[in-house]
C-alpha cells in the first residue's frame, strides 16, 4: 500500500469549541470496545477491536490529529441526548427550524462463537421524525492514535479505509464522496425517512458487507432486546432505580466478554486537572476495581458477571512467585497479560492541551497490598451469594492469604498509586485484615482446610497495629499512614469493611475530622497532596468514589438525613445521561477518565445501603 504523508484533520473554526467537555458524551459498546459520542453527534473516541487497542477516533485527545466521525444537522440546531429506555442504545436529537432529526448510535452485541463476532460493527441510524432536516457527515479515521498513515478508496458502494495494521469498511445508504483519506456525505431527510452508516472492522475472514436500512432496523431491535433482557435480571427496586440501573448498564459496558475482564474505564489520558500531568491509561483490569464491581453487580443479582470475572482470574491470572510486588499484579490486560509498558504519545496534544497522553500503565509494577482484601472479599461474597468456589480456587485463596499473613506489614504504594515512595498506609493494612478475615469466614462456613492458627494470629496482629499506630490522638482520627497526621478518605472504608463499628467513638471522631478537612458540599477529596506529597505536580478534583463512601459512612453512623442529602447532591453532579468520570472539579465539571467503574459501583452500593436504612 502506498503511504501518504500525514496531514492533520481539517477543522471548521466556526463549528464551535475544539473540545467538548468530558461530561458532554454518551457511551455505546459491544462488550469488547466502546465509543464516546458527543452531544454534537461526533464520535471522538473509539478503539477497535478491543478496549486497549490503538484508537481509530481520538479527537477527544487531539482535535486535529486524533480522528473523528462527525454526523450532525447541517444547519443550526439544539441538541439533546438520552438512552433508549433500559438499554445502551444512545439517541442524539437535533432540533432545527424546519424539523427534528435523531441519530441512533449502537454496537450490536454478538456471541463469541458467532461468525460476525470479528466484525465489531458500529451503526449510526439517522431518522427524521418531524419536518425536514439536512445532515452532513465526515468520517475521518486516524489509525494507531493518529500515528499511522492510511488510504481511503471507494469500492462496490462502500469506502475502505486501510492502514498498515487495520482496515475499516464504511457502508452508507446515502451517497458518499471519498478524497483518498476521508469520506463525506451531505443529505436531506424528510419526515419518516432514514439513513444508515455502518462501520466494520474488516480483514482476515471478515469481508466488507453492506448494511441496508432493513438490516439496521433488525440489529437495532436485537440490540434493544439484548440490553433489556440483561437488565431484567436486576433485583433492585429501590428509590433510585433509574440511576442504579444506568450504573449497572455502564459497568456491563466495561466488561470484556471474551475473558470476563472488567476495565477501570474505557479511555486513556483524560486529565484529572486540565493542563496537568495526572493523565493515565485506565483501559485495563485493576484487581481492586473489578473485585468491587463484582460486589456491586452481585448486590443487584447479576451473578453471571461475577462468575465471568472469577473465570478470568482463574483462567488468565495465576498467583505467581513474589518478585517484590506480590504474587498478583495490581492490574492486567483484558486478556490477562502482565506486561503493560507505559509510554507517551508526544504527537497528540491531549484533551484541551493536557499533555502527556499516555498508553500503558507503569503502576502495574507497584506493590499495593489492598488488592488482596478487595479480591478475597469478592470471592467470599461470590461463594455466599452466587455459587460455591471450587477446590482449586480455594487453593489459590489459601496461597494468597498465607502470603498476606507473611507480608502485611510492608510499606507499599497504597490504593491511590502514589509515585512518591512507599509508606505504611492504613488502608493497605485494613484490606489485609479484610483478606484474612473473609477467608476465615469462608473456611469456617464451608469447613475448608486452612492454617487457621496462623490466620487468626495475623488478623488480630493487624487489628492491633491499626488501632495502635493508625490512630492520631492529636487529630482525633485514623490517619493516612503510620507516623503521620494526614487525613485520607480511604479510611471511610473502615466501617464499610466491618473493621470498626460505625458508631464507635473513635470512628465518629474520625468522620467529623474528615468532614472538616476533606469534604466540600458532600464532595470528598482523597487527601491533601500538599500535606502528603504524591510525587506528581498539580492538584486534582474531588474523588467521586470517596463521596459515595462518605454517604455510606454517614448512613451506617445513623446520620440518615445527612447521608441522604449528600447522596442527592452527588446525583446532581452526574452528566445528562447519569454518567460519571473519576473526579469532580471545583465548578462541578467531570474530570479524569470517563466513565469510571469505581464511581458507578460505589453509587450502586450507596443507593442499596441507603435504601435499606430508610426502610
Amino acid at each position: 500500500m502506498a503511504e501518504t504523508p500525514f496531514q492533520p484533520l481539517p477543522r471548521d473554526a466556526s463549528a464551535g469549541p475544539r473540545y467538548l467537555p468530558i461530561a458532554d458524551h454518551g457511551l455505546i459498546g459491544d462488550l469488547r470496545s466502546v465509543a464516546l459520542v458527543g452531544t454534537d453527534g461526533t464520535i471522538d473516541w473509539y478503539c477497535s477491536p478491543s478496549f486497549d487497542s490503538p484508537s481509530v477516533f481520538a479527537a477527544v485527545l487531539d482535535a486535529d490529529r486524533g480522528g473523528c466521525f462527525e454526523l450532525a444537522a447541517a444547519v443550526a440546531a439544539r441538541t439533546k441526548q438520552f438512552y433508549f429506555p433500559d438499554t445502551n442504545v444512545l439517541i442524539t436529537r437535533f432540533f432545527t427550524d424546519d424539523g427534528v432529526g435523531e441519530i441512533q448510535d449502537f454496537m450490536p452485541v454478538t456471541a463469541e462463537t458467532s461468525r460476525e463476532a470479528g466484525r465489531h460493527r458500529l451503526i449510526r441510524r439517522v431518522v427524521c421524525v418531524r419536518g425536514t432536516v439536512p445532515f452532513r457527515a465526515l468520517i475521518a479515521p486516524r489509525f494507531n492514535y493518529g500515528a499511522d498513515p492510511h488510504t481511503a478508496r471507494s469500492l462496490d458502494g462502500l469506502v475502505l479505509f486501510e492502514s498498515p495494521q487495520r482496515a475499516l469498511a464504511l457502508t452508507s445508504s446515502v451517497a458518499m464522496e471519498c478524497d483518498g483519506r476521508d469520506a463525506r456525505a451531505d443529505f436531506k431527510l424528510a419526515e419518516g425517512e432514514t439513513a444508515v452508516f455502518a462501520l466494520d472492522q474488516v480483514g482476515g475472514e471478515v469481508a466488507p458487507r453492506g448494511c441496508a436500512c432493513a438490516e439496521a432496523e433488525h440489529q437495532f431491535n436485537a440490540t434493544v432486546a439484548y440490553w433489556r433482557r440483561w437488565l431484567h435480571q436486576s433485583r433492585y427496586r429501590g428509590r433510585w432505580r433509574e440511576m442504579v440501573h444506568r450504573s449497572a448498564l455502564t459497568l456491563k459496558l466495561l466488561t470484556y466478554a471474551p475473558t470476563g475482564a472488567i476495565v477501570a474505564a474505557p479511555t486513556t489520558s483524560l486529565p484529572e486537572q486540565p493542563g496537568g500531568e495526572r493523565n493515565w491509561d485506565y483501559r485495563y483490569v485493576w484487581v481492586r476495581d473489578a473485585a468491587f464491581c463484582v460486589y456491586a453487580l452481585l448486590r443487584l443479582g447479576f451473578t453471571g458477571e461475577a462468575e465471568a470475572f472469577m473465570g478470568f482470574m482463574t483462567t488468565h491470572v495465576s498467583p505467581g512467585c513474589d518478585d517484590g510486588s506480590g504474587p498478583l499484579q495490581i492490574m492486567y490486560g483484558i486478556d490477562g497479560r502482565a506486561d503493560l509498558p507505559e509510554r507517551e504519545l508526544p504527537h497528540l496534544e491531549g484533551h484541551q492541551g493536557s499533555a502527556p497522553v499516555r498508553v500503558g500503565n507503569a503502576a502495574a509494577g507497584q506493590l499495593q497490598l489492598d488488592i488482596y482484601g478487595a479480591l478475597i472479599d469478592s470471592i467470599y461474597l461470590y461463594d455466599k451469594w452466587a455459587q460455591p468456589i471450587s477446590s482449586d480456587q480455594w487453593d489459590d485463596v489459601c496461597h494468597l492469604v498465607d502470603w498476606v499473613c507473611d507480608h502485611w506489614d510492608q510499606p507499599d504504594e497504597g490504593v491511590w498509586e502514589t509515585r512518591g515512595g512507599r509508606k505504611n498506609f492504613l488502608y493497605s493494612r485494613l484490606m489485609c485484615w479484610v483478606a484474612i478475615e473473609r477467608a476465615i469466614r469462608l473456611a469456617n462456613r464451608r469447613g475448608l482446610p486452612a492454617d487457621l492458627t496462623l490466620w487468626y494470629r495475623s488478623r488480630d496482629a493487624i487489628y492491633r497495629r491499626i488501632m495502635d499506630r493508625g490512630w492520631s490522638a492529636r487529630r482525633g482520627a485514623f490517619v493516612q499512614h503510620e507516623g503521620g497526621d494526614v487525613l485520607d478518605a480511604s479510611v471511610l472504608m473502615m466501617p464499610l469493611a466491618k473493621f470498626i463499628a460505625p458508631t464507635d467513638p473513635k470512628w465518629l471522631s474520625t468522620l467529623d475530622a474528615l468532614t472538616d478537612d476533606l469534604v466540600s458540599d458532600s464532595l470528598v477529596y482523597r487527601y491533601d497532596p500538599q500535606a502528603s506529597p504524591d510525587g506528581l505536580r498539580g492538584d486534582e478534583g474531588t474523588f467521586s468514589i470517596c463521596s459515595f463512601w462518605y454517604v455510606e459512612a454517614l448512613v451506617r453512623a445513623g446520620r440518615l438525613d445527612e447521608g441522604r442529602l449528600a447522596f442527592e447532591k452527588m446525583l446532581t453532579y452526574a452528566n445528562h445521561l447519569g454518567l460519571y468520570a473519576e473526579e469532580i472539579g471545583r465548578t462541578g465539571e467531570q474530570q479524569g477518565n470517563f466513565p469510571q467503574a469505581f464511581t458507578h459501583l460505589s453509587l450502586i452500593s450507596a443507593a442499596y445501603n441507603l435504601d435499606r436504612a430508610l426502610g
